[in-house]
């Protein structure tokens, strides 16, 4: 670039500046006509203000991410079970925008840490955006909404030590015993991927895809498969690469988009008739159970692409803004009670963190856009709709307007408190797993990952613990004890237990040698 084409550095209301390095100060007694204060420096006083404010809400989960722009194309015929307009022909191309990110870590975490992985992907269509917001495990830890706070900071920092706590992470789940089948998922061989571009995405919940013009509709789950196949770091790995590049996914993701190395995943559906639901052996709407692939097999859609990283990390990806409840015509919830909470809780952050108009951001906003009744705000940037009238039905600005939605269901029933219980149905799936991990050679691996994180808990987490993985088969707490065990013999885990607040007393800070 020439100088002529160079920028001209301005100030933020555009004024140029002379030297963007230099401030105005007073320099001994002289001139004694006076001294130009500090206040009347704008760049200085400009500089500094803006400074501090730089910083917007961490997300409180999902807050370190890698992310990237690519496209998906449909590739299979799907008109047989619905008419959503980005699926509507072979080859349609969509552009997306999509984040890859841990779970219970803050930003400046490690990126190699045993965790869930959060897979968000937005699809920009013509009739609107339509996030797909899953994780890469196919089931999740719980099935009750109230608890999604308390499972969260369970897996994050005590609140008195301020550090990751065993004892506290062990103690929930033993005693919300729903989600062992996802703990086997994750301390299992897929616990720790390689690269997000070898992880699974899952869109765990149930949704309907249907007809809005004749009223019908299937129920599915989503399935994103990487095509490079999948592949996973041992624990050793992981924490030697959590300790000297802990951005290590990230760079990874962001070189391989740089050298035309692009990530592709196969979207797959499995689709089930509404009637089959009402028969089927586990509830359908419970997102810790799955449905069998030999029940309802997967059946290919599209093609995921990345294909280009962002040009600004901060505009693109930490701005952008996901949830289910971001759906267009053919795509409609179902009564998954998680799923239904996460509607509501996932633009009710957005709307705290990035702010009330954060649909109008390039990274989040819609193709087309008519919405006159929400108006104002912080930072209105779309010129407001001007003079439309701001008010439902009225005769001075016609409109159009779109398909109904998705059919609803009709329910008859009674308000009521409700928690689900735990029964041996929710054991069954985990003991086909534990199944699967013997033929595969995965159990002893699994029982070492277990014992070495709950080998930091206080001895009677740990009882319960093992009790919880032994009604999935009583091998598999005996596993877990003998790998106890030998940490034992080898001196415990190599620190003190976590402890947890008993009686107004503390606990003892972990070593800071734990990578989990």
């Amino acid at each position: 670039m020439s100088s002529n084409d160079a920028p001209v550095y301005t100030l933020a209301e555009g004024r140029p500046v002379q030297d963007p390095s230099a401030a105005t100060v007073l320099m001994g007694s002289k001139p004694r006509g006076g001294a130009l204060s500090l206040l009347a420096d704008t760049q200085l006083i400009e500089t500094l203000a803006h400074f501090p404010r730089e910083r917007i809400p961490e997300r409180v989960v999902h807050a370190k991410a890698a992310g990237a722009w690519g496209e998906f194309e449909c590739t299979e015929d799907v008109s047989d079970f619905t008419s959503v307009d980005f699926l509507n022909k072979v080859g349609k191309k969509t552009k997306v925008l999509a984040r890859i990110s841990t779970v219970a870590g803050e930003k400046g975490s490690a990126d190699t840490v045993r965790d869930i992985r959060g897979f968000a992907v937005k699809f920009f269509t013509e009739e609107g955006n339509w996030d797909f917001v899953g994780n890469d495990l196919p089931v999740f830890f719980i099935r009750d909404p109230v608890k999604f706070p308390s499972l969260n900071r369970s897996h994050k920092r005590h609140p008195q030590t301020n550090v990751p706590d065993s004892t506290m992470f062990w103690d929930f789940h033993s005693n919300n015993q729903e989600g062992v089948h996802c703990l086997m998922q994750l301390f299992g061989g897929r616990g720790i991927p390689a690269s997000l571009r070898n992880v699974n995405a899952f869109g765990n919940h149930t949704y309907k895809f249907g007809k809005p013009e004749d009223g019908t509709f299937k129920y599915v789950k989503i399935h994103l498969k990487p095509d490079a196949g999948i592949k996973n770091l041992e624990s050793d790995e992981a924490l030697r690469l959590a300790g000297e590049e802990p951005d290590y996914h990230i760079k990874d993701m962001y070189n391989a988009i740089e050298r035309g190395d692009y990530p592709t995943w196969t979207m797959y559906f499995q689709i089930m008739d509404p009637k089959d639901a009402e028969t089927y052996r586990y509830n359908i709407f419970d997102i810790t159970q799955t449905w069998s692939h030999r029940d309802y097999p997967l059946r290919p859609i599209g093609k995921l692409r990345l294909n280009k990283n962002p040009e600004n990390h901060f505009q693109d990806i930490e701005q952008a803004a996901f949830s289910p409840s971001t759906m267009v015509p053919g795509i409609g919830p179902s009564a998954d009670p998680m799923l239904q909470a996460r509607m509501f809780s996932y633009p009710d952050a957005a709307r705290y963190r990035v702010g009330p108009n954060y649909q109008q951001l390039p990274c989040n906003r819609a193709l087309h856009v008519y919405s006159p009744y929400q108006r104002d705000g912080p930072m209105r940037v779309d010129g407001n709709y001007g003079g439309d009238p701001d008010y439902v039905r009225s005769s001075f600005r016609p409109m159009r307007f779109g398909p109904p939605d998705v059919a609803h269901d009709e329910w008859a029933g009674k308000v009521a408190l409700f928690t689900s219980e735990v029964t041996d149905l929710d054991f069954e799936q985990p003991r086909d797993l534990w199944k699967v991990f013997k033929e595969t050679g995965e159990d002893k691996r699994f029982a070492k990952n277990v014992a070495a994180h709950v080998g930091k808990a206080l001895p009677e987490v740990q009882k319960k613990t093992i009790e919880m993985f032994s009604k999935v088969d009583q091998e598999v707490g005996e596993a877990i004890q003998r790998e106890l065990d030998e940490l034992e013999k080898k001196g415990g885990a190599g620190i003190e237990h976590d402890k947890a607040p008993v009686k107004g007393k503390g606990m003892r800070c972990k070593d800071s040698k734990d990578d989990e």
